[in-house]
């Protein structure tokens, strides 16, 4: 078992496939020692699925899925379950998927696993899983900023859509999240393995050098460092910074050259929250500059670059040419 489980959270907008989403995944043997936590059995159609019920919230799925509804806090939900796991009354589970109600902000949810004492010495931050509606579009400030969030994205009723449609859908979310892996739901096969395995290991191959792009007031951008960074320093000014700009840092991540470390260093931050670094096995390709994408919402990228000027006394670099960072 895992030293700390990690929770994944399947989120997206009214209407946009979730639960279809989560009946392909439960039916997938793969996640056989994954523990699922909805709102309602009726809304995701278990019958089929049914093996045996726990109790009045647990049943077992024919694929070895422990599924739970949530009933009062989704802290007291997640306690109860790993509570039930470690006194034998429920299979052993490997990973817990948590999914959100259409019109939920992401970020409540995330900190839920780290601002409570408990869970934290359990549990971890997953995946982040939106679905997007092919047809309906991202029409709504919370599907803005789920998509912004997201490690991965799925692509939803493209079959019923304007081809011209999902053309132009599949470049609004790449200009909101150009790094996040893109599935089409109606054209391929679902991965439930890759969709909910580790964040590290595909979303971050190469940090894409993208130009800025944006939707309304959220906006993306990429910046690069050359030479190796003091971790001390990189620390301080990442947390200064989501501090006091965390409401409208809807998302970073990117790979640091380090000084002292022969390999990257993955960092990762929604709103508020820092996941743990994550040491990775070895450079993507020959370039060893730290690269960040920011997706952020009414905040520019000028005050970014000068705080970090400030704090590291180098400039950052805009597409290879040096940004005017003065401080």
């Amino acid at each position: 078992m895992p030293e700390f489980i990690p929770v994944n959270l399947i989120t997206g907008f009214l209407g946009s496939g979730k639960t279809t989403l989560l009946q392909r995944l439960l039916a997938d043997p793969a996640l056989s020692d994954t523990a699922v936590l909805i709102n309602e059995f009726g809304e995701v159609g278990l019958d089929h699925h049914l093996l045996e019920r726990i109790d009045d919230t647990m049943v077992l799925l024919k694929s070895g899925c422990l599924c739970c509804t949530i009933r009062g806090e989704l802290s007291d939900a997640i306690k109860d379950l790993h509570s039930k796991r470690e006194r034998g009354l429920v299979p052993a589970f490997r990973r817990l998927v948590v999914e959100s109600t259409g019109l939920a902000d992401p970020f409540p949810i995330l900190s839920t696993v780290q601002a409570d004492p408990v869970l934290r010495h359990h549990f971890r931050l997953g995946n982040v899983i939106t679905t997007v509606d092919a047809v309906n579009g991202l029409g709504r400030p919370e599907s803005i900023k789920q998509v912004a969030v997201a490690d991965r994205l799925v692509l939803t009723k493209t079959d019923i859509a304007d081809a011209t449609t999902v053309e132009a859908l599949i470049a609004e979310l790449r200009a909101l999240n150009p790094d996040a892996p893109l599935l089409i739901a109606a054209e391929e096969k679902i991965d439930a393995a890759a969709l909910i395995g580790d964040r590290f290991r595909s979303a971050l191959g190469v940090v894409p050098a993208t130009q800025e792009s944006s939707h309304g007031s959220v906006h993306s951008f990429a910046l690069t460092v050359d030479g190796a960074l003091d971790w001390t320093m990189f620390g301080i000014w990442l947390t200064m910074l989501l501090h006091r700009h965390g409401e409208k840092v809807l998302r970073v991540k990117g790979i640091l050259n380090v000084e002292g470390s022969a390999t990257p260093v993955a960092v990762h931050g929604v709103q508020h929250l820092v996941h743990p670094p994550v040491h990775m096995a070895a450079w993507p390709d020959d370039d060893r500059r730290s690269r960040l994408v920011f997706i952020v919402d009414g905040l520019e990228r000028a005050s970014i670059e000068r705080s970090f000027a400030a704090f590291s006394a180098r400039p950052t670099h805009r597409s290879g040419r040096a940004a005017t960072a003065a401080g």
